[in-house]
């Protein structure tokens, strides 16, 4: 599971999408206190994030968008709560830079 901190308009379509699906896991597991990948250090690291959680799924939704996908599975927003914005980091954004360029995936980083 993870949800990048590089702006999606850098991501390859195998890692914008890939996001996109992983981000509704974890919204899941946080808002219906479902069980599977709760003590996951991604899950953990959006707990009482969830609005942040929220800003970075509609940043991910505009550039699906802007590449002709057809999004339909929207959060609720009542339930975007806490902070913000996401301070916490499992690798830092230069180390997440060096992950995609060792994919050799089309991601431009």
């Amino acid at each position: 599971m993870r949800i990048w901190d590089i702006p999606p308009k850098n991501l390859c379509q195998l890692h914008l999408l890939g996001e996109h699906r992983e981000l509704h896991a974890i919204w899941t597991i946080l808002t219906q206190n479902k069980m599977g990948y709760t003590h996951h250090p991604e899950t953990l690291r959006w707990k009482n994030k969830l609005h942040a959680l929220y800003n970075r799924h509609s940043l991910l939704v505009s550039e699906m968008k802007r590449r002709g996908y057809h999004h339909k599975s929207d959060l609720d927003k009542r339930l975007a709560i806490g902070s913000t914005k996401q301070t916490k980091f499992i690798n830092s954004l230069e180390e997440q830079v060096e992950i995609l360029k060792n994919k050799k995936c089309k991601c431009n980083v």
